[in-house]
């Protein structure tokens, strides 16, 4: 190996160590500087001493129900976009969902169960879940919502959140329980009720289930305690940063729609917005059956 490749490992080598000093040097500073100490990064959040869903106190006396809530409070406290997104959301639509959920007499906690389930996003699963409340196709359509090729009514917010509704209190009904009716809502009433009779308890907090199920309800108050006290986990977003309401007007549509783009363009819109407004709409054409009607959300 001649000089000149010996003097250039050398010169790599001089460098490399240079770095890494400097590197050192500078983490040393940070940490003398109280930077690392006060990152919340490093900060485990403390278990509420108490805590309820829908009224029904969490038996938190019982070691691997505090664990199962410290597991998912750590994971969602530390979920920084997730949960700065969900605050976001929640200005927009947690009005008007609360409202109708009280008027059907469901606990307002059931909001975190949406929150759970898609946070307030228009998704769909891969077992195909869909909206809000992630309601399967077949679910959906017994509730009185509309799936077909045109139209999925798991994404129209109120549609969907009266099915979620009428779901939830024939399983609150069936178990006598708010937090067995939620866990149901993820297993089907089907699957806790054999789970319940099988292993001879009452309670979801008693129960041996699937690991999705297990931290199901969890992941629902962990969604409560950080959502609904942003300030206390270091979430601070001003109310302007957040989305607000969309401003609407109406549309009664009574007759079929052959072409959604053009009939949007009309209205001074486009087709994009349209869907915006109207995620219930799957397609280029609105098929409208005789003496049924669709009311269209629109930019106002």
């Amino acid at each position: 190996m001649n000089q000149q490749i010996w003097r250039t490992l050398a010169l790599v080598f001089i460098i490399s160590i240079t770095l890494h000093l400097c590197s050192q040097q500078s983490l040393i500073k940070e940490e003398e500087s109280g930077s690392f100490r006060e990152g919340k990064i490093f900060k485990a959040p403390t278990l509420p001493a108490t805590m309820t869903f829908a009224g029904e106190p969490v038996p938190l006396q019982v070691p691997d129900v505090a664990e199962r809530l410290d597991r998912e409070l750590l994971v969602n406290s530390y979920l920084h976009a997730t949960s700065l997104l969900g605050l976001k959301r929640m200005q927009r639509y947690l009005p008007e969902i609360e409202q109708m959920l009280k008027e059907n007499d469901i606990p307002e906690d059931f909001i975190y169960l949406a929150l759970a389930e898609s946070l307030f996003s228009p998704v769909t699963s891969p077992a195909g879940a869909a909206g809000f409340w992630q309601l399967m196709p077949d679910t959906a359509r017994g509730y009185g919502l509309l799936v077909n090729a045109e139209v999925d009514e798991r994404f129209h917010v109120q549609k969907a959140t009266v099915a979620a509704t009428r779901y939830l209190k024939t399983a609150h009904k069936k178990f006598g329980s708010w937090t067995n009716a939620a866990a149901a809502y993820n297993r089907g009433m089907g699957g806790i009720d054999a789970a319940l009779k099988r292993q001879g308890v009452s309670s979801y907090y008693d129960l041996y289930l699937n690991d999705e199920t297990s931290r199901y309800m969890f992941r629902i108050l962990a969604l409560k305690e950080v959502l609904g006290n942003p300030s206390k986990y270091g979430f601070e977003l001003p109310k302007e940063q957040g989305y607000a309401p969309l401003p609407t007007k109406t549309y009664t549509v009574r007759s079929t729609i052959e072409d959604l783009p053009a009939f949007a363009l009309e209205q001074g819109t486009n087709y994009k917005t349209l869907r915006m407004y109207n995620p219930w709409i799957k397609a280029y054409k609105l098929t409208v059956p005789a003496g049924k009607e669709f009311v269209l959300a629109m930019p106002e």
